[in-house]
This record gives structure tokens, C-alpha cells and sequence, in this order.
């Protein structure tokens, strides 16, 4: 791969947001070049071959906000949003002092507003810790299609639609724990109801009016990941449209770090919607070309 970093090591941080990881770069001075940008995401994601990771995550600059990201999927495509990735990269332009304790930073998807959470207490009494807690508020969702019939495999199924930064296809289910997440959920990413972008795919199964378990299938990952922070706002809209969660909700993905999801409704329409929960800031190092050769 030809690019103007070829001979050169790229300083990143690794983080993860209860359990979606993502490679972060500082790329205001522009050592990854735009064109490159994808190609080098598919390579260091690459599990067990390079770094690893949900995704990768460029700091630029920008004019109207603290700064701006780019965020490319796994496969290298370029995504509108992430809310987990959006809470790893605040609390990335926070520790790098990018960005102060409350920030705003642009997206395909919007300007996106966060802070760092000073340990605020949980339903349960527990708390985040101030190091790690984030709070990301999300642009108004759209999209909304409920009770739509999807066949896979010759069942038909119920399913519900929302775009929260990124679209989500949502089905309740019995019991996440075996439900085949990949069977399931790489049929219906693709299906036809929601092209051409495709979606991303939850299984949720509601608790209490508080608590919700999910497994999540990411559309650009193309596997189940272990947390999807606009997964866990699609599901908790969803939830409260069929009458059976309301706000503030607790989502345990498969990581078991807890994400909770707060908003206000009238209707259908949601405004003020914020999620909260874990970003932590694992490591940081260089990554040499043989990490992207």
C-alpha cells in the first residue's frame, strides 16, 4: 500500500466502549491521508494480524466544532455514526486535550454533543467512575417502520425499524442467549426491506420497565459484536413504542457493561436522547507498517 506514511510509525490509542473497540488516531496534522483512510482501517482492525478492533477513528480538524471524526467500519467502509465509537472519541480528545470536559464535534451524521460524566449514580445506586464515564447525546432519530414482516429462512418474523445515526432492524425475543445472532442477523442486514444502506440487527429481550438484554449484529463489523451503542438506543425506542420500557433504560450487551439510555417522546418523535456508560482507554503505542503491509 503506497501512502505518505509508508516508512513511517502512526502514534494510536486503543479504547472500548463497554465492549465495542476502536483504534484512535490524532490525524489533525493529517498523517493518514483521506484516500487511505478505508484501506488502512480493513487492514488494522484485522483481528489476530494487526491491532484488532471494531473500527477506526480519525480526530481532524474542524471549523465549527471541537473537531471532526471519521469513522470507518471494520471492512473498511466509512460509517455515519457510532455511538460507543462517539463516547471513545470523546474521552479520547479529552485525555489529549482536543477537546475540554464538554465537547461538540462533527459526524456525517451531525454535530454531536458529550461530557465527561463525574460518576454520576446509576438506577441501581452503582456509579461509573469519572475516568471512564461518558455521555453522548444523539441526533433525533428517523425512520421509524414498526411490525414490519421479515421472512428468513422460511419464518417470518416481526421486526422494528429505527435510524439512530446509523439504521437498526429490532426483534424481541425469549431468549438472546440462543438466539443465532449470525443466522439470523446476516440475512436480515442484507434483506431487501432495507436497502441500499442495509441495517444493523438487535435482539432484545425486555426485563422490566428498566432493563433490557441485547445482542447486537453490526452491519460493517458483519458479525456479532460484543456491545452497539446506536444498537442500545434503537432498542430502547423500540421498547417504549410497544409500551414496555420507559426512561431512563438499563441495555446489558454481551460485554455485561451496562449502557443506559435516557430520552423524552411525544408520540413517536424523540427528542433529548443521550447514552451514558463505560469508555475505557486500554493502551496506547505506534502502529509500524507491518501493521498495515
Amino acid at each position: 500500500m503506497r501512502t505518505k506514511w509508508k516508512d513511517q510509525s502512526i502514534p494510536f490509542m486503543k479504547l472500548s466502549g463497554s465492549g465495542n473497540d476502536f483504534i484512535l488516531i490524532d490525524n489533525r496534522e493529517g498523517i493518514v491521508a483521506a484516500r487511505r483512510a478505508g484501506a488502512l482501517a480493513a487492514k488494522v482492525c484485522a483481528h489476530r494480524l494487526s491491532v484488532g478492533g471494531d473500527g477506526l477513528i480519525l480526530i481532524e480538524r474542524s471549523r465549527r466544532a471541537d473537531f471532526r471524526w471519521r469513522l470507518f467500519n471494520a471492512d473498511g467502509s466509512e460509517a455515519e455514526f457510532s455511538g460507543n465509537g462517539a463516547r471513545c472519541a470523546a474521552r479520547f480528545a479529552y485525555l489529549k486535550r482536543i477537546a475540554p470536559r464538554r465537547m461538540r464535534f462533527e459526524t456525517l451524521a451531525g454535530v454531536i454533543e458529550a461530557e465527561m460524566v463525574a460518576g454520576l449514580p446509576g438506577r441501581t445506586g452503582r456509579t461509573v467512575r469519572e475516568a471512564n464515564a461518558v455521555k453522548v447525546r444523539f441526533p433525533d432519530p428517523k425512520g421509524l417502520r414498526l411490525h414490519l414482516r421479515v421472512p428468513i429462512a422460511g419464518v417470518e418474523r416481526d421486526a422494528h425499524f429505527i435510524d439512530a445515526g446509523v439504521p437498526h432492524c429490532v426483534y424481541l425475543v425469549d431468549d438472546p442467549d440462543t438466539v443465532e445472532v449470525v443466522g439470523i442477523g446476516r440475512p436480515t442486514r442484507h434483506h431487501s426491506l432495507f436497502q441500499p444502506a442495509g441495517t444493523n440487527v438487535n435482539f432484545i429481550k425486555i426485563v422490566d420497565p428498566h432493563r433490557i438484554r441485547i445482542r447486537t449484529y453490526e452491519r460493517g463489523v458483519e458479525d456479532e459484536t460484543l456491545a452497539c451503542g446506536t444498537g442500545a438506543i434503537a432498542s430502547a425506542l423500540i421498547a417504549s413504542l410497544v409500551g414496555k420500557v420507559e426512561s431512563p433504560v438499563t441495555l446489558v450487551p454481551q460485554s455485561g457493561l451496562e449502557l443506559t439510555v435516557h430520552f423524552g417522546s411525544r408520540g413517536d418523535a424523540f427528542t433529548e436522547v443521550y447514552l451514558q456508560g463505560d469508555a475505557r482507554a486500554v493502551y496506547e503505542g505506534r502502529l509500524l507498517p507491518d501493521a498495515w503491509q
